[in-house]
């Protein structure tokens, strides 16, 4: 569940990166092929009301082990790094009608569970305009 009020206390002009990190269905809640497969149908989507919004994909990879810290609940599949030119981007997509109607449930059909953390950044060897 997206938490407005927490974002809200932030400030809504600040560039974020959102750190995502999923953990796949090993079927999709759908039906329609494995939880990567509906994750790749919710990036389709996504990508370009990302980009829509000034945002972009900074990095994502397939999680391979914990190195540090508890195993247990840290077990994640993928990780995206996403940049939005500001908190108040993120958050028109996140509750824009078409990513609710069109994007969202492909999510709940990917993942068993989803994660995101808004960053502010203390320093970055990406450039960003």
């Amino acid at each position: 569940m997206l938490n407005i009020e927490g974002l809200e206390r932030l400030d809504p002009n600040a560039p974020v990166v959102m750190l995502n990190l999923m953990r796949f269905h090993a079927r999709s809640r759908d039906g329609n092929g494995s939880g990567w497969d509906a994750y790749l149908r919710y990036s389709a989507i996504t990508v370009p009301m990302i980009k829509a919004r000034g945002g972009t994909l900074l990095w994502t990879g397939e999680a391979k082990a914990v190195a540090l810290g508890p195993h247990a609940g840290n077990d994640w599949d993928f990780v995206a790094l996403v940049h939005y030119p500001a908190v108040s981007a993120f958050l028109d997509m996140m509750t824009s009608e078409t990513y609710e109607r069109e994007a969202d449930p492909h999510r709940a059909s990917a993942c068993a569970e989803h994660v995101i953390i808004a960053t502010s950044e203390a320093y970055s060897k990406f450039k960003m305009k």
